[in-house]
């Protein structure tokens, strides 16, 4: 794992310490080695292409996987974060092919293999990747981000530079990128808590989408950015191919399971599993030990008898037989890492505190590598919206069918019955919005995971609202048109993978843990075994009285029935405790300012979120996300 950084200059020379400045920012993701390189990519030197990595070593740990890598036969050069889990087999196929190799790392196999097939290559990687490759030959700069969008990869284009980074923050340090929010970023955020892509946070800055590459083919001032997907997962989850393919598919889980999770072990240092417990990470360790693999398991205990589960994942690590670490904190040790945790953060999100928090423990104990659980949920249906929003599809199909003069009072009453609470408030929003749009364009989804609802937003939001929500509209329903032929389990299925798995859960797993230099591997989202759960009905997963049963009767070995049947519960740290009483200064004088968000946010409606909190009249998430949000602003704009 990495961090990655390139600059074009268009008409001249790249400024002097402007890689080396790059790298010593991403240091922190890469704190093994590092690296620059200057590319003169035209004959008169008036175009100047620049690369710099950070490296942390897993894979070849010898100064031969150093990067930016050259590929001596073509002049092409490499810049990679991630892991590629099958380069030796792609390896073994090209040297069968003629070709050579001077290392053991994965790095060499990709600039090899795209020697060979060219961007062909990006769709047999099996993996996790953030890349960039400059084709000597052709001229050309390609950026790939692997399928699921695992890695990040960030883009800033004008008519006199072309910058690429793994972190947003390193491309605003450059001093090239205008310290300018983009608002329509900001609204995705206020809508869901994170900055839906491939907007960002800020103006100009834009994110590769997962499986795709993204092309800059003419490199002068004339010079520009196009997209071409190699990879989409909607082709899996056509209704055809679920009625033909879905019984296959479903007798091949528990290989496809067991090929995943060992396909991560790859690595030339010990990898760990962060063990919580649940049924997500205990498959992980039940999976390794049906395979004859001994985990090392890694779970953060807190020593406070109210907040410990730790009887859970000694549990799982006795069943079987894990070497089992303890990582021990207290709630005051959480609470006071707030302030680095929010350091952190890349771009605002309300979650990953919980992931900066076991990520700093398990590096302290000298953890490089890990594998988590995440991605189990949006692949075997685990979170209550697979049942939740194909309920309110179907009410909202009957709300649309009544005659239109009918749909407001129905509406009113909807909102005067439900209550005040937040539960209630996307209820009503969900059929005042049906109410005015005689073609449904709302969605349950983009309801049910709102944070802030249509009213609030443009209450909050003092730019054009109209404007804001017409294009937040555009970003979102292709997905929900896209998708429409499909069973409603596998609709959310991909909805909650394509927004926010894609969009909080793997984003701010990678920059929290990178913060520390760990490695996290996500083996519910290998590509294989994606491909197959989309191939299953979804009514085969949701099949049975227990939660996730397509998963636990895949596993070849019985859980404890204890975290079967345990309620569902993320690793949650009190914030609703916190926020009334240690945080309450420092979050009560952020909101009570009148600045903030480059005057992007409403001042009173921003203190009136902040009331109806003290009050309990609505959820501890709404006042955190609107701290953070001011703090991230405070800190880098």
């Amino acid at each position: 794992m990495c961090g990655i950084f390139g600059a074009l200059s268009r008409t001249g020379s790249l400024a002097d310490g402007l890689l080396e400045n790059a790298a010593r920012d991403l240091s922190h993701r890469g704190p093994d080695d590092s690296g620059t390189v200057v590319v003169e990519t035209s004959p008169e030197g008036n175009r100047q292409l620049g690369f710099a990595h950070t490296r942390l070593s897993i894979i070849d740990l010898s100064p031969q996987g150093h990067q930016p890598m050259q590929d001596a036969s073509t002049g092409n050069w490499l810049v990679f974060n991630g892991e590629i889990y099958n380069f030796r087999e792609l390896r073994t196929e090209l040297e069968a092919a003629g070709n050579h190799f001077h290392s053991h790392s994965d790095t060499e196999v990709i600039l090899a293999a795209y020697r060979a097939w060219g961007a062909d290559s990006f769709g047999r990687l099996r993996g996790m990747f953030a890349l960039a490759i400059w084709d000597k030959l052709r001229q050309t700069l390609l950026l790939a981000r692997d399928p699921m969008g695992i890695k990040p990869l960030y883009y800033y284009d004008t008519d006199k530079c072309f910058l690429f980074a793994s972190e947003v923050r390193t491309l605003l340090k450059t001093g090239l990128v205008p310290r300018k929010i983009d608002p329509n970023g900001l609204f995705s955020f206020l809508a869901f808590g994170s900055v839906y892509e491939p907007r960002t946070i800020i103006d100009g800055i834009s994110a590769v989408p997962p499986g795709h590459v993204v092309a800059l083919e003419k490199i002068g001032e004339e010079g520009s950015v196009s997209s071409r997907q190699y990879w989409n997962p909607l082709k899996f989850i056509s209704g055809s191919a679920v009625q033909t393919d879905g019984g296959e598919a479903e007798q091949k889980l528990p290989s496809l399971l067991r090929d995943a999770v060992l396909s991560h072990l790859v690595s030339d240092v010990p990898v760990g599993v962060f063990l919580s417990g649940g049924i997500d990470s205990s498959s992980l360790a039940a999976l390794m030990s049906n395979a004859g693999v001994r985990p090392a398991t890694f779970s953060l205990v807190f020593r406070e008898a109210e907040f410990n589960e730790a009887e859970y994942s000694r549990m799982v690590a006795r069943r079987f037989g894990t070497d089992h670490h303890e990582l021990m904190v207290s709630q005051q040790d959480a609470l006071s890492s707030i302030p680095e945790a929010l350091n952190a953060m890349d771009q605002p999100t309300i979650d990953g505190i919980n992931t900066w928090l076991v990520s700093a423990k398990a590096s302290a104990a000298g953890v490089k590598v890990a594998l988590t659980g995440l991605g189990a949920d949006e692949m075997f249906a685990g979170y209550s919206n697979f049942r939740d929003v194909p309920r309110l599809e179907r009410l909202s199909a009957d709300f649309t069918k009544m005659p239109s003069l009918l749909r407001r009072p129905v509406a009113a009453m909807a909102g005067v019955v439900g209550g005040q609470s937040d539960r209630s408030r996307k209820i009503s929003q969900l059929a005042d919005e049906l109410a005015a749009n005689e073609n449904g364009a709302t969605h349950p989804y983009f309801v049910v995971r709102s944070l802030f609802n249509h009213g609030e937003r443009e209450a909050l939001y003092s730019g054009d609202c109209e404007s804001a929500e017409g294009e937040m509209a555009a970003m979102l329903l292709p997905s929900i048109a896209a998708s429409a032929n499909f069973d409603p389990v596998n609709r959310v299925s991909y909805l909650e993978s394509h927004w926010y798995m894609r969009n909080t859960l793997l984003r701010d797993s990678d920059f929290m843990s990178m913060a520390h230099g760990l490695e996290l591997r996500v083996p519910f989202l290998d590509r294989a075994l994606v491909e197959a759960c989309f191939r299953i009905p979804g009514k085969d997963k949701l099949q049975g009285d227990r939660p996730k049963e397509l998963l636990l009767k895949s596993l070849g070995v019985e859980l404890p029935p204890e975290i079967v049947n345990r309620p569902k519960r993320g690793f949650t740290l009190p914030f609703e405790n916190w926020l009334r009483a240690e945080m309450k200064p420092m979050v009560e004088n952020a909101l009570s300012k009148s600045d903030g968000a480059q005057g992007l946010l409403s001042a009173g409606p921003v203190r009136e979120v902040w009331n109806r909190f003290l009050a309990g009249r609505t959820s501890w998430s709404r006042p955190w996300s609107l701290f953070i949000l001011k703090r991230w602003c405070e800190q880098n704009l």
